[in-house]
């Protein structure tokens, strides 16, 4: 393949491959953008929802304690409820239903404890100064940040303020169970990475987050500042996509926090995307192949095209050419026949008078008759050679008639005896005399076997042998015709083509390569077949041209 049907191919992969990949790409990024929105959209939704539900139970939560802590001090007086034992017995009671509290208290309004069931020792503390005392006496329910009071731990409470008649009054205190109460928050918690905790106003934790906050490099993805609803955003936090879900709780100005591993959660999503990927893979890779593929098939098409154009321009002109000079030779033998028919009946007549007239008894008589003798030899022989130039003249011109093989290939053999000579070529002529005539084209025949012929002389150069022989074969019904010569042989490279146009083993400028080509199409319009081969050995190449023999003749047998 030549350097200009190379950047066709190369060009036309290129346009096949762009027009076919790039809107395949568009499509699956269009596609997958479109689907990744969907999917990502709907896990933000499903995140705010879950949020939602979860604030929902929490402040449900404190709603049902302070109701509960509201019912218990409002159907009992101070008296009644400190006496020894009752708080007790009370607390047991509750503790049957649910284990919320870890302990309960009852502190007068001078802040005393006065009464306390638990697992620490706070009876007889005075809570007079501390901030949750202050606030349930302002507030008369009041549930606390975490902090860690005379137990030196961390909790929270929950407070309810209950006024006698007389205007004393006093707070029953209870202790939430924290580890209930952040299970009741976890419940948010999605995935491995996933967390849920409550924050105060100071952004300071209620409860303990599972994955934020264990390491110094992990802060609280969102800032803390009261808002309305719940607000769901996206964020980097130690190098992963996640997804923040805040709402503030009804009863206590906490803020529940969920976060969610979006690499976790869109991880489907994520198949999928590696799945368009190697599909996307295999079949840009499909169409790679099958680009190229087509390529070369339609750029050796165009190459094959392009050949069977120029040998057929290449046979144009080179039958204009012959046929010009078949013209001319014709013009010339005309004009030579002419002298020559005179000087042949001067000859004759000057053979009439010696040996009528009386000039036999001349001592030259003998000299007078070789005379004549010669012109009669070499009017002879310049007839021949018109004879044949007359014969290369009609050849140009299609026809269908007897023709015996072996007078051609004699003929042709007189046009190329002195070259060989010449060159000390030695022509072995091996000629079944057992050929009947057949109906084909002398002169195209005689040009197939002068282009054999003249090959075969160039291939020997000097000194050396060409075979030629004719025989019957196929039971007689054709005639096969092989040249072979002692010459270097066919490269085994090009045998296959052979008589494809411009192939030549010749030196440049010696060859046009359209000789067998000339001679294969010949031969196959004559309707027979031409065969190339090396002899045993690979010195010398064989020439073989086979011939229908149809007596009688076909109107299919030249295809002209």
């Amino acid at each position: 393949m030549t350097k200009r049907y190379h950047l066709v191919g190369i060009k036309m992969t290129v346009a096949i491959i762009c027009f076919s990949i790039i809107p395949l790409v568009m499509l699956g990024f269009s596609l997958y953008r479109h689907f990744s929105n969907s999917y990502t959209a709907r896990v933000l939704e499903s995140l705010r929802v879950s949020v939602e539900d979860r604030k929902r139970a929490i402040d449900l939560f404190f709603e049902e304690r302070v109701l509960q802590l509201a019912s218990i001090a409002n159907t009992h007086s101070f008296s009644q409820i400190t006496k020894p034992g009752y708080l007790d017995e009370l607390f047991s009671l509750i503790q049957s239903r649910s284990r919320y509290y870890i302990d309960i208290g009852i502190i007068d309004m001078h802040g005393n404890h006065v009464a306390y069931v638990g697992p620490y020792n706070l009876k007889g503390f005075n809570y007079r100064e501390t901030e949750w005392f202050q606030a349930v006496s302002m507030q008369g329910v009041y549930i606390s940040d975490v902090f860690l009071g005379f137990r030196r731990a961390p909790h929270f409470i929950i407070a309810v303020m209950k006024r006698e008649a007389d205007g004393f009054w006093w707070i029953l205190r209870a202790t939430i169970n924290t580890e209930l109460f952040e299970s009741l928050v976890l419940a948010a918690r999605k995935g491995r990475y996933g967390d849920a905790f409550l924050v105060n106003e100071k952004g300071e934790y209620q409860t303990n987050p599972q994955v934020i906050g264990k390491t110094p490099d992990q802060s609280l993805p969102l800032e803390v500042r009261f808002f309305h609803g719940t607000k769901v955003t996206e964020a980097k936090m130690n190098g992963r996509r996640v997804a923040t879900a805040a709402s503030w709780l009804e009863n206590k100005r906490w803020m529940l926090v969920v976060i969610e591993d979006l690499e976790e959660e869109l991880f489907p999503l994520l198949q999928a995307k590696h799945l368009a990927f190697i599909l996307l893979f295999v079949g840009v890779g499909a169409i790679v192949i099958g680009a190229v593929a087509v390529s070369v098939v339609m750029v050796r098409q165009l190459e094959q095209a392009d050949r069977e154009r120029s040998a057929l321009d290449a046979e144009l002109m080179h039958s204009s050419k012959m046929a010009a000079l078949g013209r001319l030779a014709a013009g010339v033998a005309h004009e030579i026949n002419n002298p020559l028919a005179v000087i042949r009946e001067k000859a004759g007549w000057l053979r009439d008078l010696l040996e009528e007239e009386d000039i036999k008894a001349s001592e030259n008589f003998k000299e007078f008759a070789d005379a004549v003798d010669k012109i009669e030899y070499h009017v002879e022989r310049a007839r021949e050679v018109t004879h044949r130039l007359l014969g290369f003249a009609r050849r140009m011109e299609p026809r269908r008639e007897k023709v015996n093989v072996n007078k051609v290939i004699l003929e042709t053999l007189s046009f190329l005896e002195n070259e060989a000579t010449y060159r000390n070529i030695t022509i072995h002529k091996d000629l079944s005399l057992n050929i009947p005539d057949i109906q084909s084209d002398g002169a195209q025949l005689q040009q197939v076997f002068l282009n054999i012929l003249n090959n075969a002389i160039d291939a020997v150069e000097k000194n050396g042998d060409i075979w030629i022989s004719t025989r019957l074969k196929n039971g007689g019904n054709w005639v096969a015709i092989e040249i072979s010569d002692s010459g270097p042989g066919i490269n085994e490279e090009i045998m296959d083509r052979i008589f494809d146009p411009f192939v030549t083993t010749k030196p440049v400028g010696k060859g046009t390569g359209l000789g067998l080509s000339i001679t294969y199409n010949i031969v196959e319009k004559l309707g027979g077949k031409i065969y190339a081969r090396n002899r045993d050995g690979g010195h010398g190449a064989v020439f073989t041209v086979e011939l229908p023999l149809v007596v009688g003749g076909s109107e299919d047998v030249l295809r002209v």
